[in-house]
């Protein structure tokens, strides 16, 4: 039996996950990010988080590159940013608060956490590819997470 990309894509929606930007720079000292949710946690000893990104999503090349990278665990408030890292644009970073982790990487204002991690391992996996991060820094502050959950947005009510 073969299950077809759309079933599998429903069935996957019932899965709510946290919303992260995924952020680097280049060669160039220029910024990069994007908007991924399929991101979790690997080891606490050492401290490990994974990534898996589309081939055909825009810093895909650039990831296999890079030694360094930030993570901005978003927040209730904050799904305009995802949507906005979520789409090609010129210069998405233009007119958003955000701060230099230790490692140049960027952080965003108001994030439910920020980490900040070195590249450890790239796996081909299918049509994505898998980056596990060990953690060198990490912070966080109080608030409800932003979720994506069947094709959407939702909050976390408590």
């Amino acid at each position: 039996m073969t299950l077809d990309p759309d079933s599998f894509r429903a069935v996957l929606g019932r899965f709510a996950t946290g919303v992260t930007i995924l952020t680097a720079r280049d060669g160039s000292a220029r910024d990069h990010g994007m908007t991924v949710s399929a991101f979790c946690a690997v080891s606490l000893d050492p401290p490990l988080v994974l990534a898996c990104v589309d081939h055909a999503a825009s810093m895909h090349e650039l990831l296999l590159t890079v030694d360094r990278v930030g993570i901005s665990i978003l927040a209730s408030g904050q799904e305009a940013l995802s949507r906005r890292f979520a789409e090609p644009e010129s210069d998405p970073f233009r007119g958003l608060g955000h701060a230099r982790g230790d490692s140049g990487v960027v952080l965003f204002d108001d994030a439910l956490a920020h980490l900040e991690c070195l590249v450890r391992d790239r796996h081909p996996a299918g049509d994505h590819t898998i980056f596990v991060c060990e953690v060198e820094r990490a912070v966080t502050r109080q608030d409800r997470p932003l979720l994506y959950y069947r094709g959407g947005y939702a909050q976390l009510e408590r």
